[in-house]
């Protein structure tokens, strides 16, 4: 039993093993291999993605059924790896710049994984809260990396403080729930509803785990640590955030709502849609008055994960289905924006005011021309990837009756979509400044270019992506 529970966890276990082996490695080697740690957890992230997207078969469960390996987390998984690799593999050059590279921090991105990976496994709450702690010890720390930054170290500490906050509502939300249902394990707590109407302590306990929950994918009105850590970050650390985290968590809620509540769907669909319109309002008219580009995308972040809600407050197969499908569009598109900021620079010093976008494409109209795609696909606008990604989770939404949902959905994306277009604007029509001048490394190029032509390529059958999520959907909602 032992030997078949190791192998459902390998993919975890060899990143663990790793992570000690480079954290030996790095502290007793006579020379710095921090670029070697870099590049070989890079590596073993992709390779571990592709293992685990090649799995297949039925739902596996481990540990006595605290931890599943199904087509909803394998999904989930991939983009997490994946997503993970190309954030490390971006962060190079800066931390060489910033003589930030230390090998201590691909360590701590892939301890981080690792705990997200077990999140989107949990099938109990004992297991899920492991997985989310260690995820988030390790973002703890990355978000003041740069410790002669005092920006940075603020960064940390909100998010250490607040973060400490949102386990404390997750926990006592856990503690509730076991202590009405007798069980931490979701079958069993799904056994003790079946399917009366919930109790006041589980009523309780539900809306206590949605909200510690919410606080980890930067839903309003948990969203307050969001643009603050995302601007006083480095930026490698911002791009991030700003891609795995965001699908773990988002996966983490997806996992518990319908795996311990998908028999009383509508006692949550409530708590799942106002968090959604919260979260695009907020991030839509937020975003409007920002010049940091960083604070943009972290309203960014904050109104797309309120789309990401939509859908899965429909609390159907197809909702969790345009789910995943806008997890996946998402991160595609913020690692090629980031790849792009990364590299706005003056004179060897980073710029992330949007002014200095002024006239960019006259200077390099290859790459003006990427982040213009990029930006369109993020608002929304057709034809491009970006656009299929509102309409599936709009359409979610529409079959389930949450009709007025999907209006406010529409209205929140038209007033977002100014302060995208204003960063067009502002690149082919603005006012002249001084050119920014940083060179942008190969592997820069390559993903800015991957990704700007894989939300206008895509459009044609979005690489297949939406029967692996349907697939995928299938085994989480049964």
């Amino acid at each position: 039993m032992l030997g078949q529970d190791l192998s459902i966890i390998a993919p975890e276990l060899l990143l663990v093993l790793f992570a000690a082996a480079a954290l030996m490695a790095g502290a007793y080697s006579p020379r710095d291999i921090s670029r070697q740690v870099l590049w070989a957890s890079c590596g073993l992230l992709v390779v571990v993605g592709l293992w685990v997207g090649f799995q297949s078969g039925e739902a596996q469960y481990a540990f006595h059924g605290s931890f599943v390996s199904d087509g909803f987390a394998r999904f989930s998984k991939v983009l997490i790896l994946f997503g993970s690799a190309a954030t490390l593999a971006l962060s190079v050059e800066f931390l060489e710049r910033n003589n930030l590279l230390k090998y201590e921090y691909p360590i701590l991105i892939v301890l981080s994984v690792v705990g997200m990976m077990i999140m989107v496994s949990a099938s109990d709450l004992i297991v899920l809260y492991l997985g989310l702690e260690l995820q988030s010890l390790a973002l703890y720390v990355v978000a003041s990396f740069r410790r002669d930054s005092l920006k940075s170290t603020e960064a940390g500490l909100k998010y250490f403080v607040l973060g400490a906050l949102s386990s404390g509502l997750l926990l006592y939300g856990a503690s509730l729930t076991y202590g009405f249902s007798g069980t931490t394990d979701f079958a069993g707590i799904s056994a003790v509803i079946g399917d009366d109407q919930l109790s006041l302590g589980l009523i309780f306990g539900l809306v206590f785990l949605a909200a510690g929950m919410a606080f980890k994918v930067s839903a309003a009105p948990f969203h307050m640590w969001t643009p603050d850590v995302y601007e006083g970050s480095p930026t490698p650390v911002t791009a991030f955030f700003a891609t795995a985290p965001k699908v773990a968590a988002a996966a983490m809620l997806a996992r518990v709502m319908f795996d311990i509540f998908g028999s009383v769907v509508s006692d949550w669909q409530q708590i799942l849609a106002l968090l959604a319109v919260a979260s695009m309002f907020v991030g839509a008219v937020a975003a409007i008055g920002q010049t940091n580009i960083k604070r943009l995308m972290a309203y960014s972040s904050i109104g797309h994960m309120g789309f990401a809600l939509t859908g899965l407050a429909a609390g159907t197969e197809e909702g969790a289905r345009s789910l995943l499908i806008y997890l996946a569009i998402y991160v595609t598109t913020n690692i090629g924006v980031f790849a792009f900021i990364l590299n706005m620079e003056r004179d060897g010093k980073p710029v992330t005011d949007i002014s200095s976008l002024g006239q960019y494409s006259s200077v390099h109209p290859a790459r003006a021309a990427a982040l213009a795609a990029l930006m369109f696909s993020l608002a929304g606008v057709p034809p491009l990837v970006g656009f299929f990604g509102k309409f599936f989770v709009l359409q979610a939404a529409v079959n389930a009756g949450l009709v007025w949902l999907a209006v406010l959905a529409v209205i929140a994306s038209v007033i977002s979509a100014f302060y995208y277009l204003r960063i067009v604007r502002l690149m082919y029509f603005g006012t002249a400044v001084e050119p920014l001048d940083g060179k942008m490394p190969m592997v820069h190029g390559a993903l800015l270019a991957v990704s700007s032509l894989a939300m206008v390529i895509g459009v044609f059958n979005l690489f297949g992506i939406d029967d692996v999520a349907a697939l995928a959907a299938a085994t989480l909602v049964q």
